[in-house]
This record gives C-alpha cells, structure tokens and sequence, in this order.
C-alpha cells in the first residue's frame, strides 16, 4: 500500500473520531476512500466501520467478512484507534 494512501485514510479517520463518529462530510470522505480501495484488508475494515457508524449492520457485517476480520464489538473509538494503529505500523 502507498504511504500517501494511508495518510489519507488515517486523516480521514482522524476527522471522523473528531467529529464524534456521525454520518456526514467526514463519514463521506472515509467512505469515499475506502471504495476506492476495495479488496485491501485495511480499507474494507474502515468501510465496515463506516456502515457500522450509520447503523447498517448487514453492510458491516459484510465489510467485516471481506476484510477477513470479526466484527468489532468495542466501541468505534476503539475500533477506530485499533484501525490507525495498524496505519501506524505499515
């Protein structure tokens, strides 16, 4: 994965938690990024966030599959963290 890609996606997941995690530009941005990565493991998790932040459990779950991870059961700040950390240590 490219390091600009992934400082977009930590920015974008930045702006999401500073926003409190609602569905609006942030939440769209994100999203927006994550599409356009689908099929990278990273991404596909931050899109199930995404889905997960709207309330979409089915769409979670799905993005949840696709990334090959279990669906998050802490809270999105958590989740959140947990996905930046992984940014980090790319």
């Amino acid at each position: 994965m490219q390091t600009s890609t992934l400082n977009a996606l930590d920015h974008a997941l930045e702006q999401l938690s500073a926003v409190g995690f609602k569905v609006g530009l942030a939440w769209e941005a994100t999203h927006e990024i994550c599409q356009a990565h689908e099929g990278e493991s990273l991404f596909d998790a931050a899109h199930a966030l995404c889905h997960r932040i709207e309330g979409d459990k089915g769409n979670a779950a799905y993005w949840y599959r696709r990334s090959g991870r279990p669906v998050a059961m802490g809270s999105l700040a958590e989740e959140c963290a947990a996905l930046r950390a992984e940014i980090a240590e790319a």
